[in-house]
């Protein structure tokens, strides 16, 4: 069985100019990525918990940066009453929406990733069925640290970007064909699934055998692994991330 194909929205979609801008615009983060956040007083062993507990304001401050940056994806103005609003409790978790009529053009399902984690790779878990992605849905991995490692505000680095349906076919794909395993692998996917579900819909792909619970860890299909590596020698404080995290792991 072959691989799924990339997918994206047909270049004659009306809004295919707005959504390449949309993207070009997410690997502009770091550039303009701002935190009113500053942080002081954190222990070398406290580290890895708070990172988890700092993704979220992470992901809310990236949705604040993108429509600060409305001159970017909207340079003409021509979706002024379009605004980037997350919905952390549905999927995708950012829409881009119109304010008043509720019209949405594109969703975001948004990620973070403590680039010092334990782990290494990016430990979230995405499980939604594919029927629940629009072509143009995307599926962003934003990695950050502290500006001075253990205190500092925020700062963000080169986000992976993906298409969301291509994210959950590929996941299938994988748990089903690729890795190596003696486990049933059939997948149970839920009926009548369309993009933008209300939160009270069941939208989720469940193995029937999921014996280490791993099921949507996207790190670990392979699709990430030239993103993921490429930070294990970005320096912070002039030591590499890679090093830190040994660091941090024998230091607790």
């Amino acid at each position: 069985m072959p691989p799924p194909s990339v997918k994206e929205p047909s270049k004659n979609w009306q809004h295919y100019d707005l959504w390449l801008r949309v993207k070009a615009t997410l690997l502009e983060l770091p550039k303009h990525f701002v935190s009113a956040i500053t942080v002081s007083g954190i222990n070398v062993t406290e580290i890895y918990t708070f990172g988890g507990v700092l993704s979220s304001t992470i992901e809310e401050e990236t949705v604040r940066t993108l429509n600060n940056l409305r001159n970017l994806w909207d340079p003409n103005e021509t979706y002024k009453d379009y605004i980037f609003v997350r919905q952390p409790s549905s999927f995708p978790d950012v829409l881009l929406k119109h304010r008043f009529a509720g019209d949405i053009i594109m969703g975001i399902e948004l990620k973070s990733w403590y680039l010092l984690s334990k782990e290494g790779e990016p430990s979230f878990r995405y499980t939604v069925t594919p029927s629940a992605c629009a072509d143009q849905d995307l599926l962003v991995v934003v990695p950050w640290v502290l500006s001075n490692v253990i205190s500092g505000k925020p700062i963000v680095f080169k986000p992976f970007i993906v298409s969301a349906r291509y994210a959950a076919e590929y996941r299938n794909y994988w748990w089903q064909n690729v890795r190596e395993t003696s486990e049933d692998t059939t997948i149970v996917s839920p009926s009548n699934v369309s993009p933008y579900p209300s939160s009270r819909d069941f939208i989720d792909d469940k193995p029937r055998e999921d014996k280490g619970k791993n099921f949507g860890r996207i790190a670990r299909t392979g699709i990430m692994d030239e993103w993921v590596k490429s930070f294990d020698d970005v320096k912070l404080l002039g030591i590499r991330i890679k090093d830190w995290r040994e660091f941090f792991k024998n230091a607790t």
